[in-house]
C-alpha cells in the first residue's frame, strides 16, 4: 500500500510539475508577447505604400541627353552678339559725294580780312591769359607772405588755414573760345523725336 501510494503521490508531483512548468512558460511567453505588442504600438507608423516606379526608355532618356549637349555645344560656338553704337556709324546715305557742298571760295579781301581778324584775337587772348597769369602770381605770393605772418602770431590759426578744402574738387573751367561770343544771343528751343533702337538678345530654340 505504501508503495502504491508512494508512485500516487510521485504521479502527482510530476504531473503537478508538468503543469507547474506549463504555466509558468505560458506565463513568460504571454509576457514576451504583451511587451512586443506594446512596443510596436509605440513606434509611429510613417511608411506608406511604395509608388510604381516609371519605366523610363533609355532611348528617350538618352535623345534628351543628346539634345541637351548638342544645344551647349552651339551655345558655346556662337559669339556674343555685340549692340552697335549707333552714334559712331554714320549712314550710308550721308555718304554720297554727290550730296557734299562744294568748297566755298572766298575773294581775296574777305580772307585776307579774316585772317587778320584772327590774328587780333589771337593776341588779345595771349594778353589776357599773362595778365590772369600774372594776378594769380601776386596772390599767391601775398598768400605765402600772409601765412608766414599767421603762422609767428598763431600756429593754430595757421594749422586751420591751411587745411585741404574739399568743396574745390571736382574743378570744372572753361578754356578760350574761337571765336568772340555774340552779344544778345537767344539760343533756339530744340525739339527732338527720340528713334532709338532697343535691341534684344536672341535665345536659342530647342
Amino acid at each position: 500500500m505504501a508503495l502504491a501510494a508512494l508512485g500516487v503521490s510521485a504521479r502527482a508531483l510530476r504531473s503537478r510539475s508538468w503543469l507547474l512548468g506549463t504555466w509558468q512558460t505560458q506565463i513568460r511567453d504571454t509576457h514576451q508577447r504583451a511587451s512586443l505588442l506594446s512596443f510596436w504600438e509605440l513606434i509611429p507608423m510613417r511608411a506608406e505604400p511604395l509608388r510604381k516606379k516609371k519605366k523610363v526608355d533609355p532611348k528617350k532618356d538618352q535623345a534628351v541627353k543628346d539634345r541637351l549637349k548638342k544645344r551647349i555645344r552651339r551655345l558655346e560656338k556662337a559669339s556674343q552678339e555685340l549692340i552697335p553704337i549707333e552714334d559712331f556709324i554714320t549712314p550710308v546715305r550721308l555718304l554720297d559725294k554727290a550730296r557734299q557742298r562744294p568748297p566755298v571760295e572766298l575773294p581775296f579781301e574777305e580772307s585776307e580780312r579774316r585772317a587778320l581778324l584772327l590774328k587780333k584775337w589771337s593776341l588779345y587772348k595771349h594778353q589776357e591769359h599773362e595778365k590772369e597769369r600774372d594776378a594769380i602770381r601776386t596772390m599767391l605770393k601775398s598768400q605765402q607772405e600772409a601765412l608766414q605772418e599767421l603762422q609767428l602770431m598763431s600756429p593754430e590759426l595757421h594749422a586751420e588755414a591751411t587745411k585741404r578744402d574739399l568743396s574745390l574738387f571736382p574743378f570744372e573751367r572753361e578754356g578760350p573760345d574761337y571765336t568772340p561770343p555774340v552779344s544778345n544771343y537767344q539760343p533756339p528751343e530744340g525739339r527732338y523725336h527720340d528713334i532709338t533702337k532697343v535691341y534684344t538678345q536672341v535665345e536659342f530654340k530647342r
